[in-house]
Parts: C-alpha cells; structure tokens; sequence
C-alpha cells in the first residue's frame, strides 16, 4: 500500500505543477520518472506519450495510467491516476469558485499571460527535445513533413495522422526487406 501511495504522490506533483495540458508536464514527468526514479527510459516515456495521444481521454491521464500499470499492475494505474486528477480537480473547484470575481482585474490577467507564455515556452522545449531524439533518418525526416502536411494543409485529425504515420512505417519497413531479397 506504501508503494501505490508513493505513487499517487508522485502523480499529485506532477499534475499539481503542471500548467497548460499534457505536453506541457512532459519535463516534469521526465525529470521524476526516466531520471529520478528511472521507471521508464526517455524512448519509452515518449512511446507512452504516442499511445497516450492516440487513446481516447486526456493524454496526462492516460500516460500516469500507463506508468501506474507498468509498475504496480491494476491498482498502480488506478492509485498514478488519481494522483494525476486530483490536484487539478481541487484547483478547478477553487478557481471556480473565485475566478468569476476575480477575473477582469489587471493583475490576474497579466498573471495569466504569464501563464500561457510560460506554457508556449514549456511546449517548445518539448518538440525541440522530441526533434532532436528521434528524426535521425531520411525517412524521419520524410514521415515529420508529411505529418506536418496532412495536418496544416489537408486539417486532418491527429488519429489519422498516426494511424498514416504507422502505415507509412510498416510500408517503409515492408519495402526495406524487400530490397534486402
């Protein structure tokens, strides 16, 4: 019970310090679960965050559900679950209870636009980080612009892109041995 405790601790603190969604609490999660207490490596902390963005449900939600599995089976996903939505349940309900009175006043406002320039910046470091450790081919490089394409030109959804994202991977793997015969 200790160890499933700990872990819906160590969730709290994540989803308590993180602003700005899921991509925003991926140093954070990195820096306590690949680096400090070295559950997962980086590669498979981002494979998680693939499944996570594919599943249905909020991706912090889903990848502490994934890692609470991973290390403590069922109730280690329901104990690193919890962890993760109650702090932003217990904030929600305390800014909505104050915010309405609050919110047209300069200093929450500047406040917030902190916040969100904060948050761009946490993104940021994130896809320069995701950039960096996995485009290290040609075909990297090939399937990242066809992505970036299907998304801003065709306005696909993110599924489809991932689920063209696989296919182009198999078809790529599949031509690659058949070059090999």
């Amino acid at each position: 019970m200790r160890e499933l405790l700990n872990l819906m601790m160590l969730f709290a603190k994540v989803g308590l310090f993180t602003f700005g969604g899921g991509y925003a609490m991926l140093p954070l999660l990195k820096s306590e679960v690949v680096e400090r207490r070295r559950f997962l490596s980086e590669e498979e902390l981002i494979d998680l965050y693939s499944i996570g963005q594919c599943t249905p449900g909020i991706i912090a939600v889903n990848v502490a559900s994934f890692i609470g599995y991973r290390q403590k089976g069922v109730w280690g996903a329901v104990f690193a679950t919890l962890g993760m939505i109650l702090p932003s349940l217990l904030v929600i309900m305390i800014i909505a209870a104050v915010l309405k009175q609050y919110m047209h006043n300069r200093y929450v406002a500047y406040a917030l636009a902190g916040v969100r320039i904060c948050v761009v910046a946490l993104i940021v470091d994130v896809v320069y980080d995701l950039w960096r450790k996995n485009i290290k081919q040609i075909y990297d490089a090939v399937v990242f612009v066809l992505a970036i394409g299907l998304l801003y030109f065709c306005n696909l959804s993110a599924v489809w892109i991932v689920l063209f994202a696989a296919g182009f991977a198999l078809f790529w793997y599949e031509m690659k041995q058949w070059r090999k015969k």
